[in-house]
């Protein structure tokens, strides 16, 4: 499983996590498209949006391994923002390679692009392994 260094751990002042600390022994927690409804609670919002840009200062407009990324906060994008960028893709992979959807990104979280979100600076994009 690729650890990727840099990329935050959880949202700032937060328990949301982000990132995982080593592979589940009987695999990978599949992926899968969570449904947002409108009524969701503000703190889940800042911890989408974090996470949002968060994958966009890393990673861009590239393609990215899954890696140590929570599958469970993956999975509140996936679908929508956050899209297979391999067919076939295999949700239950480690190795599984995404891509930011970034029209749908912008138009979903535009404080994620325009500076205005959590991460003054950010993590660094494309950060060593």
């Amino acid at each position: 499983m690729l650890k990727h260094r840099g990329f935050p751990g959880r949202l700032p002042s937060s328990e949301f996590q982000f990132t995982i600390r080593r592979d589940n022994k009987s695999g990978a927690t599949k992926l899968i498209a969570r449904e947002r409804y409108a009524d969701r609670r503000p703190p889940d919002r800042r911890a989408d949006s974090g996470f949002m840009e968060a994958l966009w200062l890393y990673f861009g407009d590239d393609p990215f391994e899954r890696g140590n990324l929570d599958a469970g906060r993956l999975s509140w994008l996936f679908g929508r923002e956050v899209i297979p960028a391999e067919d076939p893709f295999d949700p239950e992979s480690y190795d599984a390679l995404l891509k930011i959807d970034v029209n749908r990104a912008r138009a979903s979280f535009p404080e994620a692009f325009d500076g205005t979100g959590v991460w003054e600076g950010g993590p660094t994009r494309g950060g060593s392994a």
